[in-house]
């Protein structure tokens, strides 16, 4: 089976590798152009490109593929069973999705139609899901709208946060495309049920903003969510602190408390109050321009006491 493979970031990867390791061809890998990064804005390849070179796979990178007549021409020459996208990062025109035999397979982790969107990861942590899923789906012109080819569960660890969840899920992924792709001939579809769809819009990076009204546990969830971007941050003397890990410690003050509010700090970390009269422990947190380090350390450096507040 001939596949051209769509992807970008990290977490595509397993998929591709699992693809090749399968024995099925893939003699194109499409994916984003390379993006300035670093302090001297020099341009940085993706993480799928990287990959596809040191396999000696031909790499194409259309900056708007919708609008991309020779990327058209290639894959017509081509002629593939089966496009395979596994967050390519771009909206893919109709002549490509059905170009190929079986059209274009999407990997979307999520269970679909719940978490529709670019962000399906981190809402469901944010929303204090206990599990999540992956949906292996027919592309079509409306976003993760196809019908379903597969679909499985993925139960959520309990303090495990976005990178750590959609690693373990991209290997997931992998197999599980591998299975799918050996019976696509035989699989019958099955539409979405479009009225229960729920969407994971995509997140930016102000969204990161601790609000310390909300209770301990939302915030838990936030600060999960959006490890590492766009990272959950919080101010203390007008300085930006990155919050890495935190704990809610379950339990009601025996006094009301103040949202933002110094508690305690100990080894274990520095306790905040939180809104709903609940109480946070911060444990690893990064300071503006250093290293992440221990929120015991960070308290020493930066002399915090109890009654102090963040923002």
């Amino acid at each position: 089976m001939n596949i051209v493979f769509f992807g970008s970031p990290q977490t595509a990867i397993p998929p591709l590798k699992a693809v090749l390791k399968a024995g099925y061809s893939v003699p194109l890998v499409i994916t984003q152009p390379d993006k300035p990064s670093g302090r001297g804005r020099n341009l940085k390849p993706c993480p799928v490109k990287k990959f596809a070179e040191q396999n000696r796979i031909p790499v194409l990178q259309p900056e708007k593929i919708r609008k991309d007549k020779e990327c058209l021409s290639v894959l017509k020459k081509i002629n593939p069973d089966v496009n395979v996208v596994v967050a390519y990062g771009q909206i893919t025109p109709s002549e490509i999705i059905y170009l190929p035999k079986y059209d274009s397979v999407n990997i979307h982790f999520s269970c679909l139609p719940k978490y529709r969107g670019a962000s399906p990861v981190q809402w469901a942590l944010l929303n204090g899901e206990d599990r999540t899923g992956i949906t292996l789906f027919r592309l079509d012109e409306k976003m993760d709208q196809g019908d379903i080819l597969a679909k499985k569960t993925v139960r959520i660890r309990p303090e495990e946060n976005s990178m750590e969840l959609e690693e373990r899920m991209a290997e997931s992924a992998a197999s599980f495309l591998v299975e799918t792709l050996s019976k696509i001939a035989t699989i019958q579809p099955r539409p979405q049920d479009h009225s229960k769809a729920t969407y994971a819009p995509l997140i930016k990076k102000d969204d990161g903003r601790i609000k310390w009204g909300k209770d301990a546990e939302s915030i838990c969830n936030q600060v999960r969510a959006f490890f590492p971007w766009p990272s959950s941050f919080t101010f203390f003397n007008e300085k930006r602190l990155k919050i890495i890990k935190v704990k809610n410690l379950d339990q009601k003050p025996e006094e009301p408390v103040s949202p933002g509010e110094i508690m305690n700090i100990d080894e274990k970390g520095i306790t905040v109050g939180c809104g709903g009269n609940t109480l946070l422990l911060i444990e690893k947190l990064q300071p503006e321009n250093k290293k992440a380090m221990s929120a015991h350390s960070f308290s020493l450096g930066a002399r915090i006491k109890p009654g102090d507040t963040f923002e």
